[in-house]
């Protein structure tokens, strides 16, 4: 079984260098990277949705 590596949107939005609100609202258009909700109110994001939207962007 591979390792899952589950983000927080803080951790993400680092990452991408924008705020955590401006992913909220990429998350709320369907633009941002793919997303999973945990619970109701807690988005996570996998490690390799998060590469393949950077991979998709640099393109």
């Amino acid at each position: 079984m591979t390792n899952l590596q589950l983000l927080s949107p803080a951790e993400v939005a680092r990452l991408l260098g924008v705020t955590t609100s401006t992913l909220c609202r990429l998350r709320q258009e369907g633009k941002g990277p793919r997303f999973v909700w945990v619970t109701d109110h807690t988005p996570r994001y996998r490690e390799d949705d998060l590469l393949a939207y950077i991979e998709e962007r640099g393109s």
